[in-house]
């Protein structure tokens, strides 16, 4: 065995980080993983109440945070938060393509409107972030990384989530294209794809009897725990990720098998 190997450290200190929907849930604790890592923080969402705490959680850590109001679905506010981000923290390394938006209903259900909040969030309001921040990463010339949050419903259908799993599918090819787009440009593109993970969010359902009853069809009938995305999300975003782009992570226990 060569006596020079050196074992990855996913470091972060002095890169720049975008994480959309930190507001809650995944979000919250990617901004805070990001920030343990070592990187600045822009942790941006609608409700900048909870985005003023996280910003003292993260401070209280010893990390670096700036809380920014944003509806990704208003391409101005998507450049507002950039150019701030930029402005106070510095050139943007690393994109955290987090904010999404779940509804449960049957196909036969589902209102126009229903239909255009769902994707104006999920895959125009991800589109618009990714062209914005890939544009300043381009004009700089330095690269950077690309984070989806795609899901398991991208490529396996969820009772009762027939248009969130279509949002979910968009955004798992729009990873692979743009990696393919802007490989040249030394900008890594991927997407992480969790499982049923216990968030806030889907607490009050894994509770109740149809949650518990949907569990046990899991193979290892078990939530996956925020945590688990952990180790993923640190060397997607770290440089040790130079040699992926293009690719769908699936962390989700089995459960799509």
């Amino acid at each position: 065995m060569s006596d020079d190997i050196t074992l990855p450290s996913f470091d972060l200190t002095g890169k720049t980080a975008i994480v959309t929907g930190a507001t809650s849930g995944l979000g919250r604790r990617f901004a805070l993983v990001l920030a343990k890592a070592g990187a600045a923080v822009a942790i941006t969402g609608r409700r900048v109440d909870r985005l003023q705490t996280l910003k003292g959680e993260i401070e209280a850590l010893g990390g670096r945070a700036l809380a920014v109001a944003l509806d990704v679905t208003d391409p101005a506010s998507i450049r507002q938060c950039v150019e701030t981000t930029e402005r106070d923290l510095g050139a943007v390394d690393i994109l955290l393509n987090n904010a999404g938006m779940n509804v449960q209903a049957l196909p036969a259900e589902v209102t126009p409107e229903g239909f255009d909040t769902m994707f104006d969030t999920n895959v125009r309001g991800a589109f618009f972030m990714a062209q914005a921040v890939g544009l300043r990463m381009m004009e700089r010339g330095a690269g950077g990384r690309i984070i989806n949050i795609a899901s398991i419903g991208a490529f396996t259908q969820l009772p009762g989530l027939t248009i969130y799993c279509m949002t979910k599918a968009a955004v798992a090819m729009m990873t692979k294209s743009l990696a393919k787009e802007w490989a040249r440009k030394n900008i890594n593109v991927n997407a992480m794809c969790p499982g049923f993970i216990e968030t806030e969010l889907n607490s009050e359902w894994f509770q109740s009897d149809g949650g518990q009853k949907q569990i046990k069809t899991f193979p290892r009938r078990r939530l996956g725990v925020e945590s688990d995305l952990d180790g993923t999300l640190l060397l997607l975003a770290s440089d040790h990720s130079r040699f992926i782009t293009g690719s769908l992570f699936t962390a989700d226990d089995g459960q799509s098998l």
